[in-house]
């Protein structure tokens, strides 16, 4: 049976959190396949945070239902909580212990024997390199070792599932390269990971992700599934004065939005504008009209940045009218 064809890890049908009159988790729908890699994309006060909560059994939905290893949460989450490991934003340990003394702890936490813990613990320094930092107060450690530790003590115990929220917050491209690393070693040994990110960098390393936006689900698939739709509506400008540039484009209506990548301007058109090459020359003779000299424009590839905005415009223009958007009205 091929993991398409499994039971899903993670399902959930309508899932909905209410604080109040606020809406945090909106209607979510969601089905995590065996040994993917899962990640939730979306910015700060999206419902990641919530959502994570809601499936670890730690907070219960106000509408609908979520199914965790079989587990129906949040009945079952004393069940449930053996098999999954989980990470929160920020830094959980003790940091008075020591690294070993700290995955101790973890190994005694989740039932295993003193013999056990023993043997795991020995393991599970050895494979996540900490042999060095054995003896050293978690709270000494750099970031990065930090989220090393966090995401040992919460592997100690051999969980099917972790969920892991922003594990790397705030940690440099290098630690954040190796913490991936790690995931995919533990992914290709037969763990489940699903993970929040607001990094698109890292959203690309996942096997299929959804954008998540005011606590609903806006897309679900592939990086490569969630750029197709945008093919031919990317284009990248060179200009001599790209703030100006990106000033008067905002009057374009070909352009729904514009972004600066060093001296490129990556320009995203609306679902309305022609296909990039033609766009690309419209958008020069628009900018030379504009007083802009030396004017490089052509197509580009879409990246996940671009699916997101894509999501946020649409959404946008199905809210409002048509007489309240930029450039309604005016001749293509």
């Amino acid at each position: 049976m091929s993991p398409d064809d499994a039971a899903p890890i993670i399902e959930t049908v309508g899932l909905t959190r209410r604080f109040g009159e606020r809406l945090a988790v909106d209607r979510v729908d969601l089905a995590v396949r065996p040994r993917e890699i899962f990640g939730c994309l979306g910015p700060n006060g999206s419902g990641k945070t919530t959502l994570m909560r809601m499936l670890m059994g730690l907070l219960a939905p106000s509408e609908g239902r979520a199914t965790v290893l079989g587990c129906e949460l949040p009945g079952d989450a004393e069940r449930l909580r053996p098999s999954v490991g989980y990470m929160t934003q920020r830094f959980s340990l003790y940091e008075d212990l020591t690294v070993r003394e700290n995955l101790t702890f973890a190994s005694e936490v989740f039932g295993l024997s003193r013999g056990e813990t023993r043997a795991r613990v020995a393991e599970t320094m050895d494979d996540f390199t900490l042999g060095g930092y054995a003896n050293t107060r978690a709270g000494d450690l750099s970031g990065g070792w930090k989220q090393r530790v966090a995401l040992a003590a919460a592997t100690i115990h051999r969980p099917h599932l972790l969920v892991l929220d922003e594990p790397t917050a705030g940690l440099d491209p290098q630690s954040r390269r190796e913490f991936w690393e790690k995931l995919f070693a533990l992914a290709h040994g037969g763990a489940t990971i699903f993970v929040s990110t607001h990094y698109m960098d890292e959203a690309v390393r996942c096997h299929r992700l959804c954008l998540l936006r005011d606590g609903r689900v806006a897309a679900i698939g592939s990086p490569a599934e969630l750029c197709a739709p945008l093919a031919g509506r990317v284009v990248n400008l060179h200009v001599a004065e790209p703030e100006r540039a990106i000033a008067d484009l905002a009057a374009e209506p070909l352009v729904a939005s514009t972004t600066q990548l060093g001296d490129t301007l990556h320009v995203l058109l609306g679902p309305d504008a022609p296909p990039a090459a033609e766009a690309a020359v419209r958008i020069d003779r628009f900018l030379r009209e504009h007083g802009h000299h030396d004017v490089r424009a052509g197509e580009s590839e879409p990246n996940l940045e671009d699916a997101f905005v894509a999501l946020v415009v649409a959404e946008r223009r199905i809210a409002e009218p048509d007489s309240a958007r930029p450039g309604a009205g005016a001749a293509p």
